[in-house]
């Protein structure tokens, strides 16, 4: 909504997690303001949509962000075709509802794996394509609020999303001088298939969360791809290591009477 069509043209974007959710909104803005975009994820089935939108403009790339040397092997790859990588945008992630007493110590290591682990090697590998480019570049990462509020039922992936946190913003210090910006948003809730799925499986449960914002609504997806592309954006070129709220208010709380 806010950005002239032409933001990022001539610019190349990798999107994690870009076929589906949160990501394929992103791909889609970067597309319509002139990026190319390089698609990757598990499942390149979810990148035929985007692929189908983008035509010539849209790669995809088959990754699970957990193998560091397959992360590594295809961001340099993005950089060997197009010569450049100006943006990264890092969506894949993991996570679903279970009390900790029962949290097996696999489901602990599979959403670290991917959410924490699998966010620094795409960072890492994304941060060596735009030194050597000589560029610089923009790498936006996905947080939560309950990295630093806590929340029942998702110690896993609040431990995960602290350490985003605390990369970003350790990366974007250390990385100033490479002209490497690097931000975080962290989204309130807003609807998506997964989400709904795997943290509010209930309408019960989905009005008790709607209840809880102080703007009284979930987020549309396409106000938190928003949020992302400005970070990402050249409007955003004076911000690094900054963690974006965009949650409606809610991680404040209500307040006495509301």
């Amino acid at each position: 909504m806010m950005f002239l069509e032409g933001v990022f043209e001539n610019q190349v974007a990798v999107v994690t997690g870009g076929g589906t959710g949160l990501g394929l909104e992103i791909s889609r803005g970067l597309l319509r303001r002139g990026a190319r975009v390089v698609v990757m994820s598990r499942d390149v089935l979810h990148h035929r949509g985007i692929q189908e939108e983008g035509g010539e403009r849209v790669a995809s790339v088959a990754l699970d962000v957990r193998e560091p040397d397959r992360v590594h092997e295809a961001f340099a790859a993005v950089l060997e075709r197009h010569g450049r990588l100006d943006v990264a945008i890092l969506c894949a992630a993991g996570n679903f509802l279970a009390p900790s007493l029962r949290l097996r110590a696999a489901a602990w290591r599979a959403v670290i794996d991917i959410s924490l682990s699998g966010v620094f090697y795409c960072c890492q590998a994304a941060g060596r394509a735009m030194k050597k480019s000589g560029r610089g570049g923009s790498i936006v990462t996905i947080g939560a609020t309950y990295a630093w509020t806590g929340m029942p039922g998702v110690v896993h992936s609040a431990a995960a999303k602290a350490g985003v946190l605390a990369l970003t913003r350790s990366l974007a210090v250390e990385w100033a001088d490479l002209g490497v910006r690097v931000n975080c948003v962290a989204p309130g809730a807003f609807h998506s298939e997964g989400a709904a799925e795997n943290l509010w499986p209930s309408e019960e449960a989905r009005r008790a969360i709607e209840q809880a914002v102080p703007l009284r609504r979930f987020a549309r997806v396409e106000e938190v791809a928003e949020a992302a592309l400005f970070l990402a954006s050249p409007a955003a070129s004076y911000i690094t290591g900054e963690c974006l709220v965009v949650d409606g208010g809610n991680w404040l709380g209500k307040g006495l009477g509301r």
